[in-house]
């Protein structure tokens, strides 16, 4: 599985488990949801993803969308 494939999954989770936190635990966990969407938003324009550069340095390949700078 590439670096690629690993990040979209784990950012879709961790938007998954915020949105749950939100409902079921307090609607403070809101801001979890807005700090991965900005983190999504800023790693689009700028290819920084602190999470893709620890996949990276755990043997995950890159693919096209993050290359290991």
């Amino acid at each position: 599985m590439s670096l690629d494939r690993i990040m979209f999954a784990f950012a879709g989770t961790m938007v998954l488990i915020s949105v749950a936190l939100t409902w079921f635990v307090s609607p403070y966990f809101l801001w979890f949801t807005v700090f991965i969407g900005a983190n999504l938003l800023q790693s689009a324009f700028t290819g920084f993803c602190p999470a893709a550069m620890i996949f990276a340095k755990l043997g995950f390949k890159t693919g096209c969308a993050f290359q290991g700078k």
